[in-house]
């Protein structure tokens, strides 16, 4: 009986990482191929599509979305090894928190910069996506934060126990 729960756990973390595998590829393939489809590139060569402070600004806001991924990959580690009621998948928690609050911050400054520094007719677009993508980053972050005290309340009351043993 043990055995069949070891495999299915295994089993269900290795098909979250996969998961997360997916989602981290697809979303660099996108990062990298939008760009290129994106109106204003259409007469622009390979290098100028790329010096675009806006297409840079959206680079450097995905790096907390796969800093992000590889916490939740980390943490999927932890569990696999036995491991998830350690203090390392409390700071894994943690910093899965902080990169899904940087998300929100990053898309909160485009989507201002977007309203009143970008002109044109087509807005609800880019301003709908956004604030998806903002709301998905609110319920990862507060999902992250309630883990988070939770398993620090576990680490907490186990080493306790550990200390009274």
């Amino acid at each position: 009986m043990e055995c069949l729960y070891t495999s299915m756990k295994r089993g269900s973390t290795l098909f979250l990482k996969v998961v997360l595998l997916l989602i981290g590829a697809v979303t660099l393939v996108g990062l990298i191929w939008f760009p290129q489809t994106e109106g204003r590139a259409t007469n622009l060569d390979l290098i100028s599509i790329y010096k675009d402070p806006l297409i840079i600004y959206i680079y450097i806001a995905s790096i907390p979305f796969f800093v992000g991924l590889f916490q939740a990959f980390k943490l999927l580690n932890l569990i696999d090894a036995n491991k998830a009621f350690t203090q390392d998948a409390v700071n894994t928690l943690r910093i899965m928190k902080f990169a899904a609050l940087s998300v929100i911050g990053f898309i909160a400054l485009a989507l201002l910069y977007i309203r009143f520094f970008v002109h044109g007719d087509d807005l609800a677009g880019p301003t709908a996506l956004g604030i998806m993508i903002g709301f998905a980053s609110i319920v990862i972050a507060t999902a992250a934060a309630i883990f988070q005290r939770l398993l620090q309340n576990a680490v907490d009351m186990k080493s306790e126990k550990d200390l009274t043993v």
